[in-house]
């Protein structure tokens, strides 16, 4: 048998490692309230009142806005706004306004604008917020253009399939949504009153800092190139989390029967793995070392409202509707998230520092498509983007595609392509994808010529001429060929 080929396995451990870190990392804290939070938007929010701001009828003058300005408050990854995407997309959001939302949370929410400007300088943070929110609603309205007939079933599918619900929202759910939004900030918002340690302890574990080296030793990690590796906190997380998806599978699958133990044992599971993922915990030469983080003591907080909503405002029928409804997104995307990042965790590795000055040191077309191309690949976590961009400026990458990374990174992960076409369909997917990479690469190449030095008022002009272009072309569009009101 011919022996494997020397770069395989390092490719492997790549996938490998870069899918532990992930699960370790990211999957509690961010995508499972986000999970819980597009279960009640399908569960608990009646259509009327998504659609009056975000719906296909709506005027766009409101709805776009209205996503963008949702969006801008997330401070959340490709990955995390997928499963919210599908809520309100499933609930009866307009295409157009669900795209806008999910192009600009992730995008440039505030957090993110803010991050930009202090690492890299507030005129690329202006760029990434001013081009993100022109390009972003321009996505949307193409989106809707393209596909407006399948939007109109799309709409009329809602109807049907929500019409026994009223058209008032209960203020406890809106309450109980409302504190599940708090638990995704608490757990995702790097403030540092939420990151820092306020209280700490040691246990005396023997051995500690020697699992620690060998976890280091089986997934190196290195910072600057965003690769986070495995801690032994992430170990036990990754343990716990394969017992949250037994016990789900139990008590979940079938809670349309009634509550049973499994149920209950899985909610519970949920609740202090969370608590665990919030604590900072250290391997050192006495033991371990736990803190209780200002993330600890939020989660805290944001779990004991949902247990009182859920125990007191909540209706039985309700509360099993949601984690139906919650539970059928976990199955949806969760299998090709992890595809996704350990196929991505694969390809970094072969990806080449030495050629981001070669391919994109210029304001050029092909530099701005390879700052999206490098998008597309890294696939970090939320806010990680930006010291990697940092990065790629200190070695050489022009400011322009460094821009178009920055738009792209966030959206066009390999792992988010997959979950959105289980939601949406291949070919709204891949438009959508193509749409985006190249809004991005024109974002860079604008932004990158004011850099090289075009005078500001021909770039004005240019997006000026660019959004008369595309309002012209869908105003003809919509007198042209109106928009279905039934199929």
């Amino acid at each position: 048998m011919e022996s494997i080929p020397a770069y395989v396995l390092p490719v492997l451990y790549g996938g490998l490692g870069n899918l532990a870190a992930y699960l370790a990392a990211h999957v509690l804290l961010c995508l499972l309230p986000a999970f819980f939070i597009a279960g009640g938007m399908a569960a608990l929010i009646p259509k009327e009142t998504i659609t009056r701001f975000l719906g296909r009828n709506t005027r766009k003058t409101i709805s776009y806005p209205a996503a963008a300005g949702a969006a801008s408050l997330l401070a959340v990854c490709s990955c995390t706004i997928v499963p919210l995407f599908a809520g309100i997309y499933k609930k009866g959001a307009g295409l157009g306004p669900a795209i806008t939302c999910l192009f600009f949370a992730p995008a440039a929410n505030v957090l993110a604008l803010v991050y930009t400007g202090g690492i890299i300088g507030p005129d690329l943070a202006f760029a990434r917020l001013f081009l993100s929110l022109v390009f972003g609603i321009g996505i949307g309205l193409i989106m809707a253009l393209i596909f407006r007939s399948d939007d109109a079933a799309h709409d009329q599918a809602t109807d049907s399939a929500f019409a026994v619900q009223g058209p008032a929202m209960h203020r406890a759910a809106l309450v109980f949504l409302f504190a599940w939004v708090v638990l995704l900030l608490m757990g995702t918002l790097k403030l540092d009153v939420l990151t820092g340690t306020h209280i700490q302890f040691e246990l005396p574990i023997a051995g500690a800092q020697g699992w620690q080296a060998w976890l280091d030793a089986l997934v190196p990690y290195d910072a600057a190139k965003g690769e986070e590796g495995v801690s032994v906190q992430g170990v036990l997380l990754i343990g716990l989390l394969g017992a949250i998806g037994l016990t789900a599978w139990r008590g979940l699958e079938t809670i349309h029967d009634g509550f049973t133990a499994w149920t209950f044992a899985s909610l519970a599971l949920i609740a202090l793995t969370l608590l665990f993922a919030a604590l900072a915990i250290q391997a050192t030469p006495a033991g371990l070392s736990f803190g209780f983080t200002g993330k600890f003591f939020g989660v805290s907080l944001a779990l004991l409202a949902i247990y009182f909503l859920a125990r007191y405002r909540i209706d039985a029928d309700s509360l099993r509707e949601w984690l139906w409804e919650s539970w059928r997104f976990v199955k949806q995307i969760f299998p090709l998230l992890v595809g996704g990042v350990f196929v991505v965790g694969m390809i970094r590795v072969l990806i080449r520092p030495e050629w981001i000055e070669t391919l994109a040191g210029t304001n050029s077309a092909r530099g701005t498509l390879a700052g999206v191309a490098f998008g597309l690949f890294m696939s970090l976590p939320t806010l990680v983007e930006v010291p990697i961009a940092k990065m790629f400026l200190d070695l050489g990458m022009h400011r322009g595609p460094l821009l178009a990374y920055l738009m792209a990174d966030p959206e066009l992960s390999l792992q988010s392509i997959l979950i959105i076409t289980a939601i949406i369909g291949r070919t709204k997917t891949w438009t959508y994808v193509g749409l985006v990479a190249l809004f991005s690469a024109m974002a860079g190449y604008t932004y990158g010529a004011w850099v090289d030095g075009m005078p500001l008022y021909w770039l004005a002009l240019w997006i000026a001429a660019f959004i008369a272009a595309l309002s012209v072309l869908l105003s003809v569009a919509s007198r042209r060929y109106p928009t279905p009101t039934g199929v």
